[in-house]
């Protein structure tokens, strides 16, 4: 049940080497404007990232079938001998920092595409109040040529 575990945290840290390799091939493709060649990585990264929760589920139902009432590896390291707990030890430190990494490059893509989000809803807006027509000759609701100038002080006619 050991080597199960272990193979379980390898193919883990295996997905999030290449998880961390999907992630700064989707920010150089962010960096050079590639919207195409991003949404093709994304779903790839979408489906890295479905496969992890997998392996992960996978292996919390194989220890707890192993050891009854136990969810965690940390928590069977501890009915472990010395040198079984090191070798989980050593890969769930490998994997904490494969995370890590993860986790910055994720971060990292994120402030660039939110750079570029608003950068370019800047550019749309400043587009739209160009075209946008001003208040001289411009038709009304109904069709009509709308009054630029309004009329001096006028003299009212009617009747009470």
């Amino acid at each position: 049940m050991l080597r199960i575990i272990q193979e379980n945290l390898t193919r883990q840290l295996r997905a999030l080497e290449l998880l961390s390799t999907l992630l700064k091939e989707e920010f150089a493709h962010l960096r050079d404007r590639q919207p195409h060649e991003v949404s093709a990585l994304e779903i790839s990264v979408q489906e890295l990232m479905r496969q992890l929760a997998l392996e992960r589920r996978s292996l919390r139902r194989a220890i707890n079938a192993w050891r009854p009432g136990m969810l965690r590896v940390r928590e069977v390291m501890m009915t472990l001998s010395q040198d079984e707990a090191q070798g989980l030890n050593e890969l769930l430190h490998s994997l904490d920092r494969a995370e890590q990494v993860c986790a910055v490059q994720a971060d990292m893509n994120r402030q660039l595409v939110m750079g570029l989000y608003d950068q370019s809803m800047q550019l749309l807006k400043r587009l739209q109040q160009a075209i946008e027509p001003g208040r001289a000759d411009v038709y009304s609701r109904r069709g009509r040529y709308a009054k630029t100038r309004q009329a001096q002080a006028s003299v009212f006619n009617g009747r009470l």
